[in-house]
């Protein structure tokens, strides 16, 4: 079973609910949990395991066209065919280019031309990294190569590491609604929104359970920092029969753990109980 972690607003915390469920998950179910950092342009997870091992990494690619202006006829039929406008084509100039930042590598373009103009080339996505942690499966995270704006590519093959047979993978989304998102919720069996109760937490909120519920995928809400702020996110959730997996109270002490990178020790026991109960909800829903 694959939960994938997701906040349509940042700063929520969503983070710190995804890598605090791997840890307490962990516990309950044997070290069967993995970890999946699918925030491949920002990937934050490994902040929180000073003592995490690398087991592996490899650097991945996407195959992109190569133009042979030799062959090339300027015909524009692989202008034509290509939904991404990533091939730029002057006849009069005899001038042609393909822009990787817009390629998808979908292969459309292959099939147009008809004079063998065209050859596929390595063009460099980002990485891949596996760890292990001292609990746990370990932690497997994506890295996007700078400049790229691929996101969704690099994400489809970070989340090839899920081992859904013998883990229980975590999948750590982006932020937002954006495509990424999209994405990385597509193949989970549930998906644990974590917002706040504030208005703009609210505001993102909303617009992400209609995102779910149009991809029509199972999810519950944890709200944290559930002390400040105000209830119009509880009453949301009542209105609309979403089910509530928990509360976590805003703890300067446990905020203070976070800024160093120590969220497993010392947790507070407020905190500490609060992730137990949501971690009781979640064995029904994995089980």
């Amino acid at each position: 079973m694959q939960i994938a972690i997701a906040s349509g607003k940042g700063g929520t915390g969503k983070t710190t609910v995804s890598v605090s469920l791997y840890y307490f998950l962990s516990e309950k179910y044997n070290n069967r949990v993995q970890l999946i950092d699918c925030d491949v342009e920002e990937p934050n997870d490994l902040l929180f395991f000073p003592h995490a091992k690398i087991e592996t990494e490899k650097k991945v690619f996407t195959l992109v066209p190569e133009l042979d202006n030799d062959k090339c006829t300027y015909c524009k039929k692989c202008v034509e065919w290509c939904e991404f406008n990533a091939i730029s084509i002057v006849q009069r100039l005899k001038f042609a280019e393909v822009n990787y930042e817009l390629c998808h590598s979908c292969g459309a373009c292959f099939e147009a031309c008809s004079f063998d103009a065209l050859r596929q080339i390595e063009n460099p996505l980002g990485s891949i990294s596996n760890y292990r942690t001292t609990f746990g499966a370990g932690i497997s995270e994506g890295r996007l190569e700078i400049g790229s704006a691929m996101q969704t590519e690099l994400i489809k093959k970070v989340k090839k590491q899920a081992d859904s047979e013998q883990q229980i993978p975590l999948l750590d989304a982006p932020p937002g609604t954006s495509c990424p998102v999209v994405e990385t919720v597509a193949t989970a069996d549930y998906v644990i929104l974590v917002t706040e109760p504030t208005p703009f937490g609210l505001h993102d909120l909303k617009i992400t359970v209609e995102l779910l519920k149009e991809i029509n995928k199972p999810f519950g809400v944890i709200v944290n920092k559930a002390n400040l702020g105000n209830d119009d996110v509880y009453l949301f959730l009542e209105e609309n029969n979403i089910p509530l997996l928990g509360k976590i109270p805003f703890s300067k002490a446990y905020a203070e753990n976070y800024s160093r990178g120590e969220l497993f020790e010392n947790i507070p026991e407020e905190v500490e109980k609060a992730y137990q109960s949501i971690i009781g909800k979640l064995a029904s829903i994995i089980n």
